[in-house]
């Protein structure tokens, strides 16, 4: 988890909400190429990233219904870190919930869904 390990929430918060949910569906999306059976250690350490985003995402944001529902989001993300193998499914879907939190970063729907699709199809 070394490349986010240095981003400190002050950084983070000068971020905007959507920058925010989108850089985490990067790495989200990026983890999508690891549902493999041998990418097990790979996939965690995608999945560890991500959380440790969601967490400065809940840290530096006031809304209490926003770090409500990013927790509840978390979750999933939790258990599929997790879980011994790779999920697609789950994985897509909780990446699609993730980009739903904003309205800019919902406008990425249609393409993170295009290319895994042509990937797995």
């Amino acid at each position: 988890m070394t490349q986010h390990a240095s981003l400190s929430p002050e950084r983070w918060s000068q971020f905007t909400l959507d920058q925010q949910i989108i850089m985490i569906g990067n790495e989200m999306h990026r983890g999508s190429k690891l549902l493999g059976i041998g990418d097990g250690e790979r996939r965690r350490n995608a999945y560890a990233r991500v959380l440790a985003l969601a967490d400065l995402t809940v840290r530096v944001n006031a809304s209490r219904g926003l770090r409500r529902e990013l927790l509840r989001w978390r979750d999933l993300v939790a258990r599929l870190y997790i879980v011994g193998h790779g999920d697609p499914a789950a994985h897509d879907s909780a990446l699609r919930v993730l980009l739903q939190f904003t309205p800019e970063a919902a406008r990425q729907i249609p393409h993170v869904t295009a290319h895994q699709e042509l990937e797995r199809g």
